[in-house]
């Protein structure tokens, strides 16, 4: 599949295009490429939608901001009920384009009130910290409410006023001969008021960017992708909209020792090749600290011991899983001559009775003959 398109790209823009210059670049590029007057021609059908879709998107304060933060992932509507921003069919773009000439325009109900974005926090923890629970402090840049002027953009003992042009409606009325349309008063941009002196502290936004520090309470049997909520704690919403929440998003690091299968740890478990023929007592480590194995004589590679309640207890269930100990019987290396000899011997001496003392091996070698003849 072919990258997605950055949507400032689209329309020949730049990320510190003004709302002015991309609803300009949007009309130039959707009445050169518009259906109707391309005869149908294909790539200019496509070249059309993809402009759409980037105005649909960068001319949406909520959904810009999500954009300039995640790009692409914080406006993916593949998650979500509804069409994506591309979904308006042509009809619906030849209004905005010739909107000014008619009066019209789409219309949001006179409010321009938006809930501040959501924002994402990548945490990578210890398997200890998994299984314990932790708390750790983290550092975000998010845009609040402006504390001067209270969120209202305004200067300090004044107030946003009445719009002139709209009367507080947000909506204005036009009409063209039989055509009678509202759109989104142009002097307000919606909101219905004005700010007659701005606040110098945000330049009549309302909202000014800051680095919070919060504290995460990581509860104990989080796991590789799980996701802790904080209510309230994303972006101030626009003119007086509710605040976003903050999304921190778990991964764990790899352990050097236990991989985690849910509930469940396991781990690799080396032995040696005397301890794996005559049996033995092996210490092991688990996260509650050591604990220890009986190896019967005779194990093979690949046998596993289970230690019951020595895993993980997930978030969301109420049992403790098991570690399991996988042996990897060990072949000794660097070998002293008197090492190597007494080895030879003992070969010598299985060699002697091999279906006595290497069953598995007399079976595979049998299988092989049978195979061949």
């Amino acid at each position: 599949m072919a990258d997605k398109k950055d949507y400032y790209n689209t329309l020949g823009l730049n990320q510190q295009a003004s709302d002015a210059e991309i609803k300009k670049a949007y009309k130039k590029l959707a009445m050169k490429h518009h259906p109707d007057r391309n005869d149908g021609n294909s790539e200019s059908t496509e070249t059309f939608k993809e402009v759409k879709k980037a105005y649909d998107i960068l001319s949406d304060p909520q959904k810009k901001s999500m954009y300039d933060q995640f790009g692409h992932a914080g406006v993916d509507q593949s998650m979500g009920g509804g069409p994506g921003p591309g979904a308006a069919d042509f009809g619906d773009a030849f209004g905005d384009i010739f909107g000014d000439i008619f009066g019209g325009g789409r219309s949001n109900n006179g409010s321009n009130v938006y809930r501040g974005a959501d924002l994402r926090f990548n945490m990578e923890i210890s398997l200890e910290q998994a299984a314990k629970g932790t708390e750790n402090q983290i550092k975000i840049p998010v845009m609040t409410s402006c504390e001067p002027c209270n969120g209202s953009g305004a200067k300090k003992g004044s107030k946003p006023i009445e719009c002139e042009t709209c009367h507080g409606q947000g909506q204005v009325r036009m009409q063209q001969g039989f055509f009678s349309v509202q759109q989104e008063c142009p002097h307000c941009n919606g909101a219905g008021t004005t700010i007659k002196d701005p606040c110098s502290d945000c330049g009549g936004s309302g909202r000014v960017k800051e680095t919070k520090t919060l504290s995460v309470k990581i509860p104990v049997g989080v796991d590789d992708g799980d996701r802790i909520r904080l209510s309230g704690e994303g972006e101030a919403g626009t003119n007086g909209g509710p605040t976003g929440d903050l999304y921190v998003v778990i991964s764990l690091k790899e352990h050097q020792i236990f991989e985690r299968d849910g509930a469940n740890l396991h781990c690799e478990m080396p032995i040696s090749f005397s301890i794996a023929a005559l049996g033995g007592e092996l210490k092991i480590p688990t996260l509650d600290g050591n604990a220890k194995i009986k190896i019967p004589a005779e194990t093979q590679t690949g046998a596993a011991f289970r230690l019951k309640g020595k895993g993980i207890k997930p978030v969301r269930e109420n049992h403790v899983g098991d570690l399991h100990c996988h042996v990897v019987v060990e072949t000794p290396v660097k070998l002293t001559e008197k090492q190597k000899k007494i080895l030879e011997e003992l070969e010598q001496m299985n060699q002697a009775d091999s279906d006595k003392h290497s069953p598995r091996s007399k079976t595979w070698l049998d299988t092989v003959k049978d195979f061949f003849e």
